[in-house]
This record gives C-alpha cells, structure tokens and sequence, in this order.
C-alpha cells in the first residue's frame, strides 16, 4: 500500500533523511521509531506530499505521490497531536467541512457513524477549542477515518489520552486494519504501546533506518531486555547498536 524507496532530503549540508526505503503492507501497523531530530517528521511530510524529496519515490496504493498528489492522497488521512483542527468550528462542522474536502459520500451518515464510534454525541455541537486535549484527540482520529483510507498515517495518536481511553483508541485502530485493510504508519514513544500495536518497527537514527522488525523480538536480537532500553541505545549509541547486530 505504501512503498518509500531511496527517500533523501537534504537542506543545504543538512541531511535530513538519507536513503529511507520501507513499506507497508495492507492490515500492517509499523511503528516508526526513534529519538527526536532522527528524520521521521520529515519523511512523513514528504508521504503526504507536503515536502518535495530530494531524491527518491514514495509510491500510495500504486500512485506515485510526485506525479499524481490529488489522487494518491485520496486514499490517504492523517491525525497528530501538532495539527489540531479549527478550534472555532464544532465537532460537526469540522468533520463535514474535511468531509467535503475528501468527497465522502453520504457525509451526513458517514459522520453520524464516526461521532457515535468515537463516543461523540454529547460533544457534536461543541467547539473543538474548548474540549479536553483527550477530546480533541477522538475528534482528529474520526476525521482520520472520514475517507476510509487505505493508508493511515498516525503521529502520537494517544498521546494525550489517559490510559483507559488510550487502549480503547489501540484496539479501535486495530480492529479497523482488520476489517478494511488499511495500512498504518504510527509513531510513538511509548514503547508499551508499540508492542501492543505494531506488526513491525523500523528505528531511524540520523536520518536513517537503522533497524527493522518485530517489535518484541528485535530487542533480544541486539541484546537488550526491552523495546524501551533499544529506543534509548539506538537514541544514545546509534553505532553501538549497529555492531550488536
């Protein structure tokens, strides 16, 4: 469903992300990982489309993104905790005005569904500036499933959620790759959700994938004791990682 194949960006003699391939299967969920400043912002701008690459591909559904934007993204939706949507419009009116933005069809019902799966109904009418940051975050994840996207980029989806809420949102999101083969993109830095989420992993480190694979196996391959105490030595000792490989 998404293919990034030698994915570079460089600003000046900065390298953001340096020759980034992966992909990501219909019903996968892969966790990309790693310590702030390792190039996963960046290559998730360049999926959307919202960053041009220097070199390389990312293809959607079989779309390359560079020659047909419009219609890869059609199959596409996004949710972040730094991309809030208009806090002076309400739940409702958010979600019909981004559904009419994709061209769902029967929005009214599209959108009667959505706010009832996410638990909505008393909160339709009310700004989306004025809620709960946990609030808001269910909002942005039903704007995420307005399109029935085939691919779902996911950057801290539960980050501001309490614990109960957060594992309602997982087994959701879960549930959803199932039933409509979607494949999720999600970035976390809770290393207990990644291994209750992910299929697969892949850890960037300056711009590079570093590691790959099943997030509760890849730990004692490199001799740690936890996806947790690899997320730190991949984010400390990047080279020392490699050499345990």
């Amino acid at each position: 469903m998404l293919v990034v194949n030698h994915l570079r960006k460089q600003y000046g003699a900065v390298l953001a992300v340096d020759d980034v391939s992966f992909n990501v299967k219909p019903r996968e969920i892969v966790g990309l990982l790693g310590p702030n400043g390792a190039g996963k912002t960046t290559t998730i701008n360049m999926v959307l489309g919202v960053l041009e690459p220097s070199s390389g591909s990312v293809t959607i559904d079989g779309i390359d993104v560079r020659v047909d934007r419009s219609r890869a993204l059609e199959r596409v939706n996004f949710a972040a905790v730094y991309a809030p949507l208009p806090g002076n419009l309400t739940v409702r009116q958010n979600l019909r005005i981004f559904g009419l933005l994709y061209g769902v069809r029967d929005l009214g019902r599209r959108i009667d569904a959505l706010i009832e799966g996410f638990e909505l109904t008393a909160l339709a009418n009310a700004k989306c500036g004025v809620l709960s940051s946990g609030e808001q975050t269910r909002v942005e994840l039903a704007k995420a499933f307005l399109n029935t996207p085939r691919l779902l980029l996911l950057d801290e989806p539960t980050a501001s959620l309490d614990p109960s809420a957060a594992a309602d949102v997982r087994a959701r999101i879960r549930a959803y790759a199932a039933d409509t083969g979607v494949a999720i993109l999600w970035t976390s830095h809770n290393m207990n959700e990644v291994e209750t989420v992910c299929d697969r992993v892949l850890f960037m480190s300056k711009g590079k994938v570093l590691l790959e694979g099943d997030p509760r196996q890849l730990p004692a391959a490199h001799g740690m004791a936890s996806l947790e105490e690899l997320f730190i030595a991949v984010a400390r000792e990047p080279l020392r990682v490699l050499e345990s490989a």
